[in-house]
């Protein structure tokens, strides 16, 4: 028996080992529905990775070129490599691998349904996308961007059939609205000019709180159709700056950005909002001065140029390296290319490369910066957003309006026999426990929406509900008769007011000896208190002790220093009555001539007989005014009165009274205080 169950324990411990193995290596299979809706939103949290796509064009060579019988210096392998000749060994070649290679004869259709159709469909999905056409100078990035009549680029192929899928998923009977607005702009020496608007100036960039890069002021046209987008486009294509250089007669010398934003509205619940962005670029080339021949101007911009497209190249080893910072902020290009690169937007990059010798280390360097480009990760996501639901007016009858007596009285007594009593024990609606303080017909929509959603969360606890939902309706009826007449009553009260008002103010217009002879029952508005001003603080001279000393002894001496003297003030108060007069008292500086004029005499005694030193003894004199002042001396003989002070050079007329009043004053003390 005991072996028995000690089996059973064993087997036990087995199957309970086993379960759990099989739990930890498939939890969703052991737990429930909440934890499958977790797993779910923590998966949607991070959006699955999409890498930047990379297509190498081949332009043709240019005319006279070819004739001469110059070898190319690429050759592509097939439809996604190519070879180039290795500058450090002849014999040897480097094979470069991307997404998709287009040679020589390729042509502008071939490049657009290869690389750039596929992406428009997720601009439906409220996602970004973006196209960059990149390369050296001369190699046809403007010509794969833009195209000619014959030959239509990226852009003019790309609006096209984006208002096509617009139309198609935006008519009548679709659930959603669909709308397209496009912006261009340009980015010159590092400033941001509208295109649409070139009178705008340098344009900032802004990031919202969810990560959105946008431009504050910039320029949106709604278009419906590819003739619109050509009324706006080509005007704007006329504004970006281009110049001639020895390899190219119409070089780029700005980025160019075409914004093109896909709006979507739900038309039905939930009334979703979706919102994608194409980004549609063509850079300006790197440029080697040395070859185009740039000088000023170009020279200027040629600078700009390569220092962006070289920030651009280190956002691109920081995004490969898992760097903590991306210098995004270095560059206005590169700010504007967050979202293309790193970001959320499903990007191509167009690389535009030469077959010319002459553009070796041009096509070497941009074949290179391709194939790191290969290796970023975007994130691409959809963007969007929830509508606040707006709900039509509630339209009740009148028997849910008004109470059941009032109903009882309108049908008459016959009526009420034949009609059926309402039962007390079925439950009321919704509509019917809200507060009787406002009708249901005048109520904000909203505002009941959530007041109906709140008596349906209270009822399904169990609550009885607020006094204000659940009132009964006769007592609902007899508060909202109380509050008419509260309501008629504030407005009768308001009308006497404004009556008392009018009478008071025609009163006030009349004589006052026909206010003498008025009816005693207008009533006179109520005195107010005056306003009285805040006194000045009183200032005081500081004296040697035994000055004061002496003025007590003799009250009568002729030297005052201070003097007290009685000034009137007016005052005013808010009412009709008289001003009134108050004496506020002052002080004054008064000294005696005889004072004043020893003072004088003996600042003109330092100034003709004094040194530097004993110059210094006078106020507001340092040593560098006492240097001055013996050097003027010397150079033009004594003072001949103080106020001579004013020729020395550094010492101005303001200078000069505060230096008679600093000095004067406390002569005359001492000299008070000697004779005492």
């Amino acid at each position: 028996m005991k072996i028995k169950v000690y089996l059973t324990c064993s087997q036990c411990l087995l199957l309970m080992f086993a379960k759990y193995m099989i739990w930890f290596a498939t939890p969703d299979l052991y737990v429930g529905a909440g934890r499958c809706r977790l797993s779910k939103v923590g998966a949607g949290r991070r959006p699955p990775p999409a890498r930047v796509r990379v297509a190498v064009r081949l332009r043709p060579f240019v005319d006279g070129t070819a004739a001469a019988g110059e070898p190319p210096c690429v050759r592509g392998l097939d439809s996604c490599s190519l070879e180039i000749a290795n500058w450090r060994n002849h014999q040897e070649t480097l094979k470069y691998q991307f997404d998709a290679f287009y040679g020589e004869r390729s042509s502008q259709q071939d490049i657009y349904a290869g690389s750039v159709q596929p992406i428009l469909r997720h601009l439906l999905e409220g996602q970004n996308a973006s196209v960059l056409a990149y390369g050296p100078t001369g190699a046809g990035k403007t010509h794969t961007m833009l195209g000619s009549p014959e030959q239509p680029g990226v852009i003019p192929r790309a609006l096209m059939d984006l208002l096509q899928l617009t139309r198609e998923e935006g008519g009548e009977g679709r659930p959603w609205a669909l709308s397209v607005t496009m912006s261009y702009l340009e980015i010159y020496q590092e400033k941001v000019l509208d295109l649409l608007d070139p009178a705008s100036g340098d344009l900032v960039i802004r990031e919202d709180c969810r990560g959105n890069i946008l431009i504050p002021g910039l320029t949106q046209k709604p278009i419906t159709s590819f003739a619109d987008f050509e009324r706006h486009f080509l005007p704007a294509s006329r504004n970006r700056t281009v110049g001639a250089t020895r390899l190219n007669q119409r070089s780029s010398r700005s980025h160019a950005v075409l914004l093109v934003k896909v709006d979507q509205r739900e038309r039905l619940a939930p009334f979703r909002q979706r919102e994608g962005k194409l980004y549609l670029i063509d850079l300006a080339g790197s440029e080697d001065n040395r070859r185009t021949g740039n000088k000023g101007l170009r020279l200027k911009e040629s600078g700009a140029i390569n220092s962006s497209l070289f920030v651009l190249g280190k956002v691109v080893d920081a995004l490969n390296q898992g760097l903590p910072r991306v210098p995004y902020r270095d560059s206005k290009l590169t700010r504007l290319l967050q979202d293309s690169l790193g970001g959320s937007a499903h990007s191509i990059l167009i690389a535009n490369i030469a077959p010319e010798r002459r553009f070796y280390l041009d096509t070497v360097s941009a074949l290179n910066f391709a194939a790191r480009s290969k290796e970023v990760i975007n994130r691409p996501f959809t963007n969007e957003s929830l509508q606040l639901r707006v709900l039509a007016p509630i339209k009740l009858s009148q028997k849910e309006l008004v109470g059941p007596s009032e109903a009882k009285r309108a049908r008459g007594p016959e009526e009420e026999e034949i009609g059926s009593p309402e039962p007390t024990a079925a439950p009321a609606s919704a509509s019917q426990k809200l507060s009787p303080l406002q009708k249901l017909s005048s109520m904000d929509p909203a505002v009941l929406e959530r007041l109906l959603s709140l008596d349906r969360l209270l009822g399904s606890q169990g609550s009885q509900g607020t006094h204000g939902l659940n009132t009964p309706r006769r007592e609902r009826m007899v508060l909202m008769k109380t509050m008419e007449e509260k309501d008629l009553e504030i407005e009768r009260l308001k009308m006497k007011q404004k009556e008392l008002e009018a009478k008071v103010l025609a009163q006030e217009a009349v004589d006052p000896k026909d206010k003498e002879n008025s009816s005693p029952a207008v009533l006179r508005p109520l005195a107010r208190r005056t306003v009285t001003v805040a006194k000045p603080l009183k200032k005081a001279v500081v004296m040697p002790l035994q000055l004061i000393q002496e003025q007590a002894a003799s009250p009568n001496a002729e030297i005052h220093i201070l003097k007290k003297k009685g000034r009137k003030r007016k005052l005013e108060s808010l009412d009709a009555s008289e001003p009134e007069e108050k004496a506020e008292d002052c002080w004054e500086l008064q000294i005696s001539p005889e004072l004043l004029a020893h003072g004088r005499q003996k600042i003109l005694d330092l100034l003709n007989e004094g040194s530097a030193r004993d110059l210094r003894s006078l106020q507001r004199i340092g040593q560098k005014k006492a240097q001055l002042i013996v050097g003027w001396r010397e150079l033009h003989g004594p003072f001949s009165q103080v106020e001579d002070l004013e020729r020395v050079e550094g010492i101005s007329g303001k200078q000069m009274e505060s230096f008679l009043k600093a000095n004067i004053l406390g002569l005359a003390a001492c000299h008070r205080c000697d004779t005492s």
